[in-house]
């Protein structure tokens, strides 16, 4: 059975959409719009997040030159690679005191307490704005929540700080699809591609909504 979001949560969404340049077209009658419920324990859904090993690497090795080196990856082994120290680099940590808040916020995270995870993260934030993982981690988990309007804002606040962020983008086009907006689901989609062309599910997702939203080739 499908449920429907709160008015003002649904407002809220909507006029988070049109700050971020993504809504005309999410108003109105779309306010309404089905979603599917949360899903059940076992299947908890995730935005794509980093790798669980990651390699050791230099603070100052150039992003620019490993983003060229992904999008020029001859096979997806070669990718994974080049994506494993693109993460590792964005988790790197500015301070001591943040890299044990990022630690017990996961620790909180791997024992379902959500709520003591984001106020981790929370204090993260203020901490280090500059930090763009504790704004891409605390969106993963809004998102778990099922809580988009906050979800959004924290990915906004991701890729004013790293537009070329893909795990972001992603989650992005992930949740423009669950509120049934398949036009922004796309075009984000696309630009995290167009960043990493190696992303797993997403060329099938891409596939599957261009032939939605733009129809078959004839």
């Amino acid at each position: 059975m499908a449920v429907r979001f709160p008015f003002a949560r649904t407002l809220c969404l909507a006029l988070l959409l049109g700050a971020t340049g993504l809504a005309p077209a999410f108003v109105a009658p779309a306010l309404a719009q089905q979603i599917e419920p949360p899903p059940p324990p076992g299947k908890q859904k995730k935005l794509p997040e980093a790798p669980s090993k990651l390699p050791k690497v230099d603070r100052s090795k150039n992003l620019d030159f490993l983003f060229g080196a992904l999008k020029a990856a001859p096979d997806e082994a070669s990718a994974k690679h080049v994506e494993a120290r693109i993460w590792a680099i964005w988790l790197q940590t500015p301070s001591d005191t943040a890299a044990l808040l990022m630690s017990r916020a996961k620790t909180a995270v791997d024992a379902q307490k959500i709520e003591i995870a984001i106020k981790l993260l929370d204090s993260v934030i203020k901490l280090r704005p500059d930090y763009i993982e504790a704004w891409n981690r605390r969106a993963t988990l809004y998102y778990m929540q099922n809580d988009y309007g906050r979800s959004l804002a924290d990915i906004r606040e991701v890729l004013i700080r790293e537009p070329r962020h893909f795990g972001a983008l992603a989650g992005l086009g992930m949740i423009m699809q669950e509120v049934g907006d398949e036009k922004r689901a796309l075009e984000a989609y696309r630009k995290a591609l167009a960043v990493n062309p190696h992303l797993e599910k997403i060329p099938d997702q891409v596939k599957a909504l261009t032939e939605k939203v733009e129809g078959r080739d004839i």
